[in-house]
């Protein structure tokens, strides 16, 4: 991957929820006013909805084409320096948020192969930074993104790109929309055996869509996450495990489909990185 002349357009292929993120610095009389927290992400219930308005008002804020994969695309596609190597999927609407959402993918370098609906708007993820910019809570209003299908990656076009494809990277946060695409996508990647990479996400996946998970998990080659989300999946587990390289370790070797090996990399906010293989 260190040489970016070796690498095609849609080496690396990534599916989850295509958010346009609207980040403002704020305070805790902010989190407070709509119950957040910092460093967690949560859906937008009905009491968060006066929380766009609110930011949207805020002459400092700044638009980016966000949603976890796609975040992560947009990082790959500035380390590579190579337009396209990366391709994103997911579902936005068609109005002038996801024009906004394409172009800012586009000028970072990430090829764009959106579902459009014409039942709900673009989703939108408040973003507030905190803490001198250490911390930062999301609240993600899905809206169209939940209406992603599965047979949005059968479109000849598509199809082709997943097939030719050398990574896959999928998000705990897609599981929660369309498990049957992540599970197809999952087998693509095993059968072709290339490597399956799995973002965590949020503590909560584990709390709600643990089953959903475990569906795809054994097909998972790397797994990306905080040490909340690695808390929240052992304490689905049931393991009895606090100490997180411990719970990394166990990660590393839990559910693995023969043959195949897994790497699991967990991040601790400002204290080290922890990676662990087999």
């Amino acid at each position: 991957m260190g040489d970016s002349s070796i690498l095609k357009p849609g080496t690396i292929v990534g599916f989850c929820n295509p958010l346009l993120d609207m980040t403002v610095v704020g305070d805790q009389n902010l989190l407070d006013k709509y119950g957040l927290k910092n460093n967690n992400a949560i859906l937008a219930e009905e009491k968060h909805m006066p929380l766009y308005e609110e930011l949207m008002k805020n002459k400092n804020i700044e638009y980016t084409a966000g949603g976890s994969a796609q975040n992560s695309l947009r990082v790959a596609q500035w380390i590579l320096e190579k337009p396209n190597v990366a391709v994103f999927f997911g579902a936005v609407g068609q109005d002038k948020y996801s024009e906004i959402l394409k172009l800012k993918a586009n000028n970072e370098g990430v090829d764009v192969k959106y579902q459009y609906s014409t039942e709900k708007p673009t989703g939108t993820c408040a973003v507030i930074v905190t803490n001198n910019g250490k911390d930062r809570s999301l609240c993600a209003n899905l809206s169209a993104a939940e209406t992603f299908t599965e047979d949005h990656l059968d479109v000849p076009e598509n199809k082709a790109i997943i097939e030719n494809a050398k990574f896959y990277l999928v998000t705990g946060f897609f599981l929660q929309v369309n498990v049957k695409a992540v599970q197809k996508l999952a087998k693509i990647a095993f059968e072709r055996k290339c490597p399956f990479l799995f973002n965590m996400s949020a503590p909560f996946i584990y709390q709600f869509y643990m089953d959903s998970v475990m569906s795809i998990f054994r097909y998972v080659n790397i797994v990306v996450g905080n040490d909340e989300e690695a808390k929240a999946f052992s304490e689905g587990q049931k393991w009895n495990l606090d100490n997180i390289e411990e719970i990394a370790c166990k990660l590393s070797t839990f559910e693995v489909e023969n043959d195949r090996y897994r790497l699991v990399i967990i991040t601790q906010g400002d204290k080290q990185v922890l990676v662990a293989k087999g």
